[in-house]
């Protein structure tokens, strides 16, 4: 069947980082099919700067922004309603056929609220993640968008099936696999050709990465983290690279990065994944870093009471741990005391092509197939 000559428009909408593998592993999907489509790659700015979103995009394979509405700064109700109005200003003027939404950022859920409100159809590419913490303002987001949006697209099996025990319409929910592993499947050659920071060598060091409020956004919270990790680095030496938020914490709390920890810059996708791939462990309280460490079968150590993603527990690659027992959970580690990686079902690098074939199902592109 010949594409469409004039494919109606589907916007993607990216806020933060974390948001970019995600979207791009649909984006190279669709390329690969018929256009029944024209995506349309909206940035609303949350993340802004090179470090932190332009640089990644060369990486992943993605072109610069088709639309960038320049909304970032202030605290969440602010951030979240003028990405709402600068979202509505955007699709009153020029009306996709369908939005998708990434993750669980302010911007996705002012993204989401603000199409659905138009009466557009809104897909969300990684619904049902849940960790029951609803001081995490990610949960809260989460929740929200899987609420409103037309189109649940999970990561698994069992994710899917408590979006429908929710009361989500069967047919709104559908499986697809998990994005984040397409993309870091496709860069994983590249990642491995950039060579490491000076000093460092493959297997002989840990990862860090430290963002989330609940662990940086109090003196002592931080403080009793950085001792943690101080415990840790005298076992095994770590890599840093530092979120800008943690940054802005340490100077404003005149907290020092312990001894035996390499501090870095926030990397671009690539230097990061080689640094991943090469590394003993990871210690984290990222949700994006869970799942990568799961495709590396690399002992993920989260830094978190709870996860939305305990598939990856279930897996034996990731374990829970409060900062006071990450010593001991890095000499376990190095004492062997870890499973290798069990399979996820549709953690395959096919995510992208089943979102893709649902799309056109939807959208209502015949002969689909994933």
């Amino acid at each position: 069947m010949a594409p469409e000559p004039n494919p109606p428009e589907l916007h993607l909408v990216a806020a933060a980082r974390p948001n970019l593998p995600k979207l791009a592993a649909l984006v190279h999907a669709l390329a690969e099919r018929p256009a029944f489509c024209r995506p349309v790659l909206v940035h609303t700015g949350q993340h802004h700067d090179a470090a932190m979103f332009g640089g990644h995009l060369a990486d992943l394979g993605l072109p610069p922004p088709d639309v960038s509405l320049g909304i970032s700064g202030g605290g969440h109700a602010g951030l979240t309603g003028r990405t709402m109005i600068a979202c509505a200003e955007l699709w009153a003027a020029r009306r996709p056929a369908m939005v998708v939404v990434a993750g669980d950022v302010d911007g996705a859920l002012a993204a989401t609220l603000a199409a659905r409100k138009l009466g557009l159809p809104v897909a969300h590419l990684e619904a049902g993640l849940r960790c029951g913490d609803l001081d995490m303002p990610e949960e809260i987001n989460r929740r929200a968008i899987d609420a409103v949006s037309t189109t649940l697209w999970a990561p698994d099996e069992g994710t899917a099936a408590r979006l429908r025990a929710e009361g989500h319409a069967p047919g709104a929910v559908r499986a697809v696999g998990n994005a984040m592993i397409d993309s870091l499947l496709r860069a994983r050659p590249a990642a491995m050709a950039r060579p490491l920071p000076p000093g460092l060598v493959p297997g002989g060091y840990g990862v860090l990465t430290l963002h989330r409020p609940a662990n940086v956004d109090g003196r002592e919270a931080l403080a009793g983290l950085l001792e943690a990790v101080g415990a840790a680095a005298r076992r095994l030496p770590l890599a840093w690279p530092m979120h800008p938020r943690t940054r802005q914490r340490l100077s404003e709390f005149g907290l020092a990065v312990p001894e035996g920890v390499m501090r870095l810059p926030p990397l671009g996708h690539l230097d990061f994944l080689g640094l991943l791939a090469r590394a003993r462990l990871v210690a984290t309280d990222s949700g994006g870093v869970q799942e990568e460490a799961w495709a590396l079968d690399l002992p993920c150590l989260t830094l978190r009471p709870s996860t939305e993603r305990p598939v990856t527990l279930e897996a034996g690659t990731n374990r829970l741990v409060p900062p006071a027992g990450l010593g001991a959970a890095v000499a376990a580690v190095l004492a062997g005391d870890w499973p290798r990686a069990r399979p996820i079902p549709l953690w395959d690098g096919r995510a992208g092509a089943r979102m893709a074939a649902h799309l056109a199902e939807t959208m209502g592109a015949a002969g689909a197939t994933a």
